[in-house]
């Protein structure tokens, strides 16, 4: 059982202060942490006038953007996906741009391209969406592979390079990539490689009936739909990001998040011999930094200095489903990626 250092506040100060290991005052964090997350809260308020349910997946939108990482959004059309992050982009006061994928989109399209000015004679350099500090890229295995990685290596590198020219990209930047499940006709997958590239993979499920009727209500208000009010600025989120870093990490958590990574490559060393069949290849090193600091953005968005096991648990799924392969017995037996993490997360010990 976890030690009652990361129960509370005050009693981790005094255990890590006579242990003299150097970790911070904690209960100096816990309110500087309340203090500087503050804004969460208004963000919430505000995009929950304009999506109705869907908690889960706002926070998850909330995550990436502290952790400065980009999320991939999987769900059937219609679930508010396109309208979750242009309401986010609102309240933050940002820009925002949504690019439509399709097999007949080029590069160019997406990053900019050089344009010959007759008037002047000479090439000017004419920028592409993708420099928005929000940039939705609808049914992003629609397009063909040399578009996807013209805009995953702008999400890696955060720069763009057109013509001679290297151009950075705005800060905050937030991809948020959606694809399909159910038509899978004439798409484009993306590899394991370049998926992995993305710190989360959220699958998008149905509201329920109380909250589709809402929907129906809100969409059907003679006054239209409410309009999300800016509540931060751009440069609020830039330095909560520097305090979700400073949030303090228990040495048993971070073994935690390697326990449950390792359970992905090894599953025999943690009795779950019965998985070494079913899995393909495990998580990558970039599951572990994922855990760590997405653990770190949920503690963020519950007001807290220091991150617990539950943190680590609550984004577990959404970092390593996309990261986990499975082979093709664990097709024929119909079990998939999800199933296995589950049993992972219910047999690695919690400290």
């Amino acid at each position: 059982m976890m030690e009652q250092t990361l129960s509370t506040p005050d009693s981790m100060q005094t255990t890590e202060t006579t242990a003299a290991s150097g970790a911070p005052d904690i209960a100096a964090l816990n309110e500087q942490i309340r203090e500087h997350s503050g804004f969460v809260d208004l963000i919430r308020m505000e995009l929950e006038k304009v999506i109705i349910g869907q908690h889960s997946m706002v926070d998850k939108l909330l995550i990436g953007l502290l952790a400065n990482g980009h999320v991939l959004l999987e769900g059937v059309p219609g679930l508010a996906k396109t309208l979750a992050i242009k309401s986010l982009s609102e309240t933050v006061h940002a820009d925002f741009s949504r690019i439509q994928f399709t097999p007949d989109l080029l590069p160019a399209d997406l990053v900019g391209t050089m344009i010959y000015n007759q008037r002047e004679e000479s090439f000017k350099v004419k920028k592409g969406p993708v420099f928005a500090n929000f940039v939705l890229a609808d049914e992003i295995n629609r397009a063909p592979a040399k578009v996807q990685s013209a805009l995953l290596e702008a999400m890696q590198e955060r720069q763009v390079t057109i013509g001679a020219e290297t151009f950075k990209l705005p800060e905050p930047f937030l991809v948020l990539a959606t694809q399909n499940p159910v038509e899978q006709e004439g798409t484009y997958p993306l590899p394991e490689a370049q998926v992995d590239r993305f710190l989360l993979k959220v699958v998008i499920g149905y509201p329920t009936k109380d909250e589709e009727q809402r929907i129906i209500r809100a969409n059907l208000r003679p006054e239209g739909m409410h309009k999300p009010q800016q509540v931060i600025q751009p440069e609020q989120i830039l330095t909560a990001r520097n305090w979700v870093r400073k949030i303090y990490m228990d040495e048993k958590v971070e073994r935690y998040i390697v326990d449950l990574v390792f359970a992905t490559r090894q599953p025999e060393n943690n009795g779950l011999g019965h998985l070494q069949q079913l899995i393909g290849f495990g998580a990558s090193p970039r599951a572990s930094i994922g855990l760590g600091v997405a653990a770190k953005a949920h503690a963020f968005l519950q007001h807290r200095g220091y991150v617990t096991p539950e943190d680590v648990r609550a984004v577990a799924m959404d970092v390593m489903r996309h990261r986990v392969g499975i082979t093709f017995e664990a097709e024929a037996e119909n079990i998939s990626q999800e199933q296995i993490i589950t049993e992972i997360m219910d047999h690695v010990q919690v400290p």
